[in-house]
């Protein structure tokens, strides 16, 4: 196995140096795929010999098939600029080095949310399927992004560490981005943003996050976690309802 990894940034100096060293070791090949970072996000890259370009983003998953097209190994692991790889993913990594079989290969990934690790509020196990033959597989979608596979799926252990929220003021920006790209999808596929849903869904998905999914069990960041994801689903359909009112207008 030659290994690409594949990373797409903006603006990520808080972490891609954590993820970079995470991959010594393992990496033949570094991509990066930035969206012209204004920080010190290129400086970091290239003190770790990555190949970097820079593209326009459109899409995540446009800017992912891109890095993918630039690998020159046989085999591409997708890795996020804030997350890292385990001490056990890495040493399953080495083993499957040697002996690739003709599978993706699926893999868990734990999120550390201001602080606390999230093993509960339906965060963990996140199962990625992440590692693929180059050929075998490709990105779809616009936003939460899904690798698509012509090969079976395998399990191997070892953890994904995911550094996705160092702040809650951090959360209520992303939940602002994405949720941008979430109503757009939506309203282009003709959904309704019906106000008994805006109203509905933002409490059944915090019952069901901490108490069916155990969030209770994550203490005050399984609260704060599940407080984040009702409210991510009432801006998503807020934002639906605009979109809808504008279109009318």
């Amino acid at each position: 196995m030659n290994l690409s990894v594949v990373i797409i940034t903006k603006n990520e100096e808080a972490n891609i140096e954590r993820c970079l060293s995470s991959l010594v070791g393992i990496a033949d090949e570094i991509i990066v795929v930035d969206s012209f970072s204004i920080d010190n996000t290129k400086s970091i890259c290239l003190s770790y010999n990555c190949s970097f370009f820079e593209r326009e983003f459109i899409d995540y998953s446009s800017a992912k098939n891109f890095g993918n097209d630039q690998a020159t190994g046989n085999w591409i692991l997708s890795i996020d600029a804030d997350e890292a790889l385990s001490e056990k993913l890495k040493a399953s990594l080495l083993r499957i080095k040697s002996s690739p079989e003709e599978v993706t290969y699926l893999f868990n990934r734990l999120t550390n949310y201001c602080g606390s690790w999230i093993r509960h509020c339906g965060w963990y196990p996140d199962a990625k399927t992440r590692l693929w033959k180059k050929g075998t597989a490709k990105w779809e979608g616009i936003i939460h992004e899904k690798l698509v596979s012509k090969a079976p799926v395998k399990y191997i252990k070892g953890d994904i560490l995911h550094y996705s929220y160092p702040s809650i003021s951090f959360h209520l920006s992303k939940i602002n981005h994405f949720t941008d790209f979430m109503a757009k999808e939506m309203f282009e596929k003709g959904k309704k943003g019906s106000l008994t849903k805006l109203i509905l869904s933002p409490p059944f998905k915090f019952i069901k996050k901490y108490i069916f999914q155990l969030g209770f069990l994550d203490g005050y960041a399984g609260f704060i976690v599940s407080i984040m994801s009702a409210y991510y689903v009432f801006v998503k359909y807020a934002k639906l309802r605009s979109l809808i009112k504008d279109t009318i207008i």
